[in-house]
């Protein structure tokens, strides 16, 4: 059974930084490639970024230099640090678990299509 619950949104001043997490089954947490996809109003939900069960990592350009996706093997639970946010961040975004073989294509909507995502958190960078 595959289980995300996202935490840390919030409101931040344009330039701030956020540090996201999602707790997950220790089932999911070793099994699948876990990422974070954003939805803003109005828009199609996208992913920024990504991490293997071998710890290869992807990310959205938008995110690169910006976003840092790392998980706490300890605690079963996946982060994605945001610095230098942007109200064009501002969204709600989601925890989101994949197989491990489409993982290369988790920017691509491959969790949308086969995976699993949890409830989302609210990002809104004024």
């Amino acid at each position: 059974h595959v289980q995300l619950v996202e935490s840390g949104g919030g409101s931040v001043e344009a330039g701030g930084s956020l540090t996201l997490s999602c707790v997950a089954s220790e089932y999911t947490y070793s099994s699948y490639c876990l990422g974070w996809l954003r939805q803003a109003p109005g828009k199609d939900r996208e992913g920024d970024a990504a991490i293997n069960t071998d710890g290869t990592t992807i990310y959205a350009e938008s995110a690169k230099g910006r976003f840092t996706i790392s998980k706490d093997n300890a605690k079963n639970t996946l982060y994605l640090e945001m610095t230098r946010l942007k109200p064009g961040d501002t969204a709600t975004y989601y925890c989101a678990a994949v197989g491990t073989l489409y993982c290369p294509d988790f920017l691509n909507g491959a969790p949308q299509r086969y995976g699993y995502s949890g409830q989302g958190t609210q990002v809104t960078v004024s």
